[in-house]
């Protein structure tokens, strides 16, 4: 099976934050590795798809979490909304893996699809907000880099 990417990694994607932009990496991997396991043999995708959906669930929490705490801790009043955007990608994976699970209408291709444009539309859009919000509170450090401080958390933003 040849390697092919339904999502390339371009400094597009990128906030800046290296925790984050690792992560983004790795769910742009996940799809990745979804989408070259889709050869039209139900049964494979099948037993690929029970071999990787658990992992896969288990870091996009870890990855909605450290997002919400960064949101929290910076104060960013987007929080709310993200949040329910996290949660709402959640039951759409859960009900995926039960149609999955209870042999309901499940398609590998449309499950990598449906993940690829919302990974895409969600990093693009929602995440570009608190991307931006960051900066917009960050300082510069004498090298250049930008940090958010204690003192720009508690800054008034106008």
């Amino acid at each position: 099976m040849k390697d092919n990417e339904l999502i390339t990694w371009s400094s597009k994607l990128s906030c800046g934050i290296k925790l984050i932009d690792n992560q983004h990496k790795e769910l742009v991997a996940l799809v990745n590795d979804m989408f070259n396991h889709v050869t039209g043999d139900y049964s494979q995708e099948a037993e690929y798809f029970s071999q990787i959906i658990h992992k896969a669930v288990r870091y996009i929490k870890v990855h909605f979490a450290t997002e919400e705490r960064i949101m929290l801790a910076t104060k960013f009043e987007g929080y709310t909304e993200h949040k329910k955007k996290h949660e709402s990608f959640i039951l759409t994976v859960v009900e995926s893996i039960n149609d999955f699970k209870y042999k309901r209408r499940f398609s590998l291709f449309y499950f990598t699809k449906f993940l690829k444009d919302w990974v895409l539309t969600h990093i693009a859009v929602m995440d570009k907000k608190y991307f931006n919000y960051l900066r917009y509170i960050a300082s510069r450090k004498t090298n250049g880099k930008l940090s958010i401080t204690l003192a720009d958390v508690n800054r008034k933003v106008s």
